[in-house]
């Protein structure tokens, strides 16, 4: 089978360091990539906004299966398009891909079926969203009500906070993502990440992870796109897993098949484990990023089948199998991240990888031979282990090893199941 990745982070190398190790795999592409996915795969220059050139290339290279990596390409209806095209695509529809690309279409979703989350309303002017924000109190979130790179998000403890995050989206901030926000409830608990694959009508459990979305040890400062996580999370127990099944997901699919939107491609619950149960923070449309780096990891399925099937309606017809060991990434960013920080910085040296050790490369790039931090997350240093200390502990010599003076990292990734 010839495949087309589209994508360029430390989820996509994941996925296609993955995929490459299929049998039913002939030949693997992907745009525009990383020097990381280079190694697995045939890089394309293709820009992947231009959706006829995606198209005219699929079809000069008899591409036989797509899978889209990132969200901005799902809610701008590349999917839409290929499928159009007569290519089998792994990842949702435009309509279905508003569970990431609009909160407040999700939140709506969950009122109409009964899914748990917490309490919200929708506002598209700041003084009617400060009113109820002073009517409601803190702690308070204050979301963005689109595509913000997992940055548009203000867990605020005080008033004051949220009044601010209310008008830092309304002053442009976050651009088009927060001409709307959304308002919800504080939900207290324990976070957990769970994955589920979807082809429309049958539900596939995947494995649970946790991340760690603030930047500093301790779970202190601002919230980034997560500076490492490990699977499986323990606060997700089997009995747990059943209800987010029962209560969040299966509810999901129905009410997306009866709104005429049938979802198709992976569901990335964000979930709070609260004293009621499983509660959803929000949904994503697609692998979470570093979640997918350490379910990659465990997974002892073939990632082709899998994806394959839940593309092509077959999912009933297949089961996933996952290794018992714990995997734990850790982030390395440039300093200076989520806020600015310096690009271009040289990185001397990676340690090699094995087989249960793997550096993933997120933001990386080659100027004149030399590889460089392109980005804000730069690499994901990701380790197996028989427990979670035994993962941390090689996750973190692997972190040790790498010779870049502009990178940093959290030295405590994991620590909420080390206290367990």
């Amino acid at each position: 089978m010839k495949v087309l990745l589209i994508g360029s982070g430390g989820r996509e190398h994941a996925l296609a360091w993955k995929l490459k190790q299929s049998p039913k795999l002939t030949r693997l592409y992907a745009a525009p990539g990383n020097p990381g996915i280079a190694e697995e795969a045939e890089l394309v220059a293709l820009n992947v906004e231009d959706h006829a050139s995606v198209v005219s290339f699929c079809r000069d290279n008899a591409i036989d299966f797509v899978v889209v990596g990132p969200e901005a390409p799902l809610v701008a209806g590349l999917a839409d398009d290929l499928r159009e095209a007569g290519f089998v695509v792994f990842g949702p529809s435009k309509a279905a891909a508003q569970l990431e690309g609009s909160k407040g279409f999700t939140k709506d979703i969950c009122a109409r079926y009964n899914i748990p989350t917490g309490a919200y309303q929708r506002f598209t002017s700041a003084e009617p969203a400060k009113a109820y924000i002073r009517e409601q109190g803190a702690p308070i979130v204050v979301k963005a009500d689109g595509l913000a790179a997992g940055k548009g998000v203000t867990v605020a403890m005080t008033l004051d906070e949220a009044l601010a995050a209310v008008d830092d989206c309304f002053a442009g901030a976050f651009g088009a993502a927060g001409a709307e926000v959304v308002v919800e409830a504080y939900l207290d608990g324990e976070e957990a990440s769970f994955f589920c694959l979807s082809d429309g009508k049958t539900a596939l459990a995947l494995a649970t992870a946790q991340d760690h979305k603030r930047v500093g040890d301790g779970d202190t400062g601002p919230n980034t796109g997560g500076m490492g996580a490990y699977s499986p999370a323990p606060v997700m127990t089997p009995a747990m897993v059943e209800r987010t099944m029962k209560e969040i997901i299966e509810p999901t699919i129905r009410g997306m098949e009866a709104s005429g939107h049938p979802f198709t491609g992976v569901f990335f619950a964000g979930l709070m484990i609260t004293a009621k149960g499983p509660e959803l923070i929000e949904y994503n449309v697609r692998f979470g990023d570093p979640e997918t780096q350490v379910l990659m990891m465990r997974l002892k399925s073939d990632l082709l089948e899998l994806l394959f099937a839940a593309s092509t309606g077959t999912l009933d017809q297949i089961t996933a199998e996952w290794s018992d060991d714990v995997a734990l990434t850790v982030v390395m960013a440039s300093k200076g991240y989520p806020a600015a920080f310096e690009k271009n910085t040289p990185i001397r040296s990676l340690p090699a990888s094995g087989r249960d050790a793997k550096v993933f490369h997120a933001g990386t790039a080659l100027k004149d031979g030399q590889l460089v931090a392109s980005g804000g997350r730069v690499l994901n240093l990701t380790a197996l282990g028989a427990s979670v200390a035994e993962a941390q502990a090689a996750a973190y010599r692997l972190a040790d090893a790498v010779e870049w003076e502009n990178g940093f990292c959290r030295r405590d990734i994991g620590w909420r199941a080390l206290n367990r």
